[in-house]
């Protein structure tokens, strides 16, 4: 069974920064978008972003285009998410998750596999 282990979720003051990791079991890891949803109390769980199977597309959510960075490092099975100018906003719990489509969804949905989610807290 695959798995998707997030790290480096923390209590961070407005204008802050953090960067999240995710390690992946998924194989070949290449193949799969690797996308960041996060799920704030009382919510549904929202699109972050996606990196692209290959690394060659990327997507954003609006609110977060400009501030956040998905990257990934192939060699290492992990995607990354640099999180810039944070706001008590995206405070939430971050999952990563895995999908092997052809097209890099933004819909929880479409991904089968899932990470347990790192909580991110932005104070004000």
């Amino acid at each position: 069974q695959a798995q998707l282990v997030e790290s480096g979720g923390g209590l961070v003051q407005a204008g802050g920064s953090l960067r999240l990791s995710c390690a992946a079991s998924v194989r070949p890891f290449g193949d799969y978008n690797m996308a960041w949803f996060r799920q704030a109390p009382g919510k549904e769980r929202d699109f972050v972003a996606v990196s692209s199977w290959g690394g060659g597309t990327t997507n954003y959510a609006d609110s977060v285009k400009g501030r956040f960075t998905i990257s990934r490092d192939n060699a290492k099975s992990t995607v990354y998410l640099q999180m810039n100018s944070l706001k008590p906003e995206d405070t939430a719990v971050y999952y990563c998750a895995a999908s092997r489509t052809i097209i890099p969804y933004t819909t929880p949905v479409k991904y089968n596999y899932w990470g347990q989610g790192t909580q991110v807290t932005v104070s004000s």
